[in-house]
C-alpha cells in the first residue's frame, strides 16, 4: 500500500512540474514554476525496494518533460526576441543574435552549449512534434532527442517532419533502444529521405577536423583528434603495430602506454617529453621551495598536487642536465608569492656559452592580503601589452563568463576602450572568441566591480536585465571564499 501511495505521489509531482511549466488544466490559471519545487518537496522515498524503483522512474519522466519545456520555451523566447529586434530595426541577418547566450546562461551551461539547445527547441517545437512528443512523456530523454535531431540536421524541413512521423518516437517504437540503436535506426531514414544530402554532409565533415584537450582525472588529460575515418584507422594501425614490435621485443609497459608515448614522442620530437614550449605553471613559493602541500594550478588544464607540480619543475632542470646544457641547471630567478614556470630552449650567451642556467624562470607575483587579487598593472595603449596580456592569462586560466571553461582567446576591455574604459588589469577579462563577440551585442552591459577583500569580479547584464556575476578564480594558497553568487 505503501509502494502505491508513494508512486502516486511521483505522478503528482510529474503533473505539478506539467501544470508549473505553463500546461493549463481543468480550466485553472496557470501556475508559476515554484509550484514544481513544492510538488517535488511532497515526495517522500518509498518503504521498500519497487517502490523506490517506481519512484526514480517517475522522476527521470520528470526530468524530460521538463527538458520539453524548457525546449518549448526556449522557441518561445528566440521568437520574441527576433521579432523585438526587427521592430528595432536589426537586419534580418543579424537577428536573433546573444539568444543562444542568454539561454546557456539561464540554464547554468556554457554558451557553446546554449547553442546547441537552441538548436535542438527550434528543431523540436517547429518540425518535429513526435519526437518533442517523446521527450514530453518520457519515452526520451534531452540527449537521445539530441540525437534525433543531429542525425536530421541535413534535411530540409519536409524532409525532416517525414523522418519524425516515420520513427514515431511517441509511440514507443524507440523504447527500450540504445544511443547507437537510435542514431542508425534515425540516419537510415534520414538517408532513404535525401541520400544525396546525407552524402554533402558526410563530404563537408572533414572541415571540422580538430584536436582537442580536456582535463582528466589524476593530473591527466583527454588529447583528442577528430579525424576521417581513414586517417584516425591509419593513426591507430601504426601505433597499434609499433606496440605490438615494442612488447614482442619484451618492453614490460601496456600497450596503452606505449602507444601513448610513442604518441607524444612523434608530435613533439622528444621522447617522453617537452622541450621549449612555454607552460605556466602557477604555485606558492611555500610549495616551491618548502615542500608545502598546497595546490599548484596549471594554465589549461586546472589545480595540480603540489609535489606533481614540484616534479614537473625539477624535471626540467634534471633534462636540461641531461641533454648535457651545462652542469650549472636552471636558474631561479627570485621567490615572490607565486612562481610561474616556463621551459625555454637554450641559447647562446655574448661569450658563446650554452645559456642552460635559464631553462627554468621563476616570475615573481604578488597577491593582495585575504582575496589573493593579483596586483595590478596599468596601461595607456589600445591593445593590452604582453604583461597585462599574460597577468590576464594567469588571474583569470578560463573564459570568465560564467559556466564557460573555454580556453581565453581574447584580451578584452571590460569597459570597452571606445567608450573610455582603459587598458588596465581591472579593467581586462580573458574571455573566448564566442562571448567575446556576444558580449559586443546590443543590451549586453559589462562592468568590474571592485571592492575591499574581494577577488576580481565582473558584473553581466543582459537584454533581460538579468545579472550574473564572474569572479576570478582563487590563486593557489588563497582561500576561495567571498565569491558572489551568479
Amino acid at each position: 500500500m505503501e509502494a502505491a501511495t508513494t508512486a502516486a505521489t511521483g505522478l503528482a509531482a510529474k503533473a505539478g512540474l506539467e501544470a508549473a511549466a505553463g500546461l493549463e488544466a481543468g480550466g485553472l490559471a496557470r501556475p508559476c514554476v515554484a509550484d514544481a519545487f513544492r510538488a517535488l518537496a511532497a515526495v517522500r522515498p518509498a518503504v521498500d525496494g519497487p517502490g523506490m524503483i517506481d519512484q526514480l522512474r517517475g522522476l527521470e519522466d520528470l526530468k524530460s518533460a521538463a527538458t520539453a519545456k524548457q525546449a518549448e520555451i526556449a522557441a518561445a523566447f528566440d521568437l520574441t526576441r527576433r521579432r523585438e529586434q526587427a521592430a528595432a530595426g536589426v537586419p534580418a541577418a543579424e537577428q536573433g543574435t546573444g539568444v543562444a547566450a542568454e539561454i546557456a546562461l539561464a540554464r547554468r551551461e556554457p554558451p557553446a552549449r546554449g547553442a546547441r539547445l537552441l538548436g535542438l527547441a527550434n528543431a523540436l517545437a517547429t518540425e518535429m512534434p513526435r519526437t518533442l512528443a517523446a521527450l514530453r512523456s518520457g519515452q526520451l530523454n534531452e540527449w537521445r532527442a539530441t540525437l534525433i535531431v543531429k542525425e536530421t540536421a541535413c534535411l530540409s524541413a519536409a524532409d525532416r517532419c517525414a523522418v519524425d512521423e516515420e520513427i514515431a518516437a511517441d509511440t514507443g517504437a524507440l523504447v527500450g533502444a540504445g544511443d547507437r540503436a537510435i542514431t542508425a535506426a534515425v540516419r537510415a531514414a534520414a538517408y532513404r529521405r535525401d541520400p544525396h544530402s546525407v552524402a554533402k554532409r558526410a563530404s563537408r565533415a572533414v572541415t571540422d577536423r580538430c584536436v582537442s584537450l580536456r582535463p582528466a582525472p589524476d593530473t591527466m588529460t583527454y588529447l583528442t583528434a577528430l579525424l576521417p575515418v581513414s586517417q584516425g584507422v591509419a593513426a591507430y594501425a601504426a601505433l597499434t603495430r609499433h606496440a605490438d614490435t615494442v612488447k614482442s621485443a619484451g618492453d614490460d609497459r601496456s600497450r596503452g602506454a606505449i602507444m601513448a608515448d610513442e604518441l607524444v614522442e612523434r608530435v613533439t620530437g622528444t621522447p617522453a617529453g617537452i622541450s621549449g614550449i612555454e607552460v605556466q605553471l602557477v604555485m606558492t613559493d611555500r610549495t616551491l621551495l618548502q615542500g608545502d602541500s598546497e595546490p599548484a594550478r596549471l594554465t589549461g588544464y586546472g589545480t595540480v598536487p603540489a609535489h606533481w607540480a614540484r616534479k614537473a619543475v625539477l624535471d626540467s632542470a634534471a633534462g636540461s642536465k641531461l641533454a648535457g646544457l651545462g652542469a650549472a641547471g636552471p636558474r631561479f630567478t627570485g621567490a615572490g608569492s607565486l612562481g610561474s614556470g616556463s621551459a625555454r630552449p637554450a641559447t647562446k650567451t655574448a661569450s658563446g656559452a650554452d645559456d642552460a642556467q635559464y631553462q627554468v624562470w621563476l616570475r615573481r607575483l604578488y597577491t593582495a592580503p585575504g582575496a589573493g587579487d593579483l596586483l595590478a598593472m596599468d596601461s595607456k595603449a589600445r591593445l593590452f601589452p604582453p604583461g597585462i596580456r599574460r597577468f590576464l592569462q594567469i588571474r583569470d586560466n578560463t573564459c570568465r563568463t560564467p559556466y564557460c571553461d573555454a580556453p581565453i582567446r581574447h584580451h578584452d576591455h571590460i569597459i570597452s576602450w571606445h567608450q573610455g574604459g582603459p587598458t588596465t588589469s581591472t579593467n581586462g577579462q580573458g574571455l573566448c572568441e564566442t562571448c567575446n563577440h556576444t558580449k559586443e551585442t546590443p543590451g549586453w552591459t559589462a562592468t568590474p566591480i571592485t571592492k575591499p577583500g574581494q577577488r576580481h569580479t565582473v558584473e553581466l547584464q543582459t537584454p533581460t536585465g538579468h545579472t550574473y556575476h564572474s569572479t576570478a578564480p582563487p590563486l593557489p594558497g588563497t582561500a576561495p571564499a567571498n565569491t558572489p553568487p551568479i
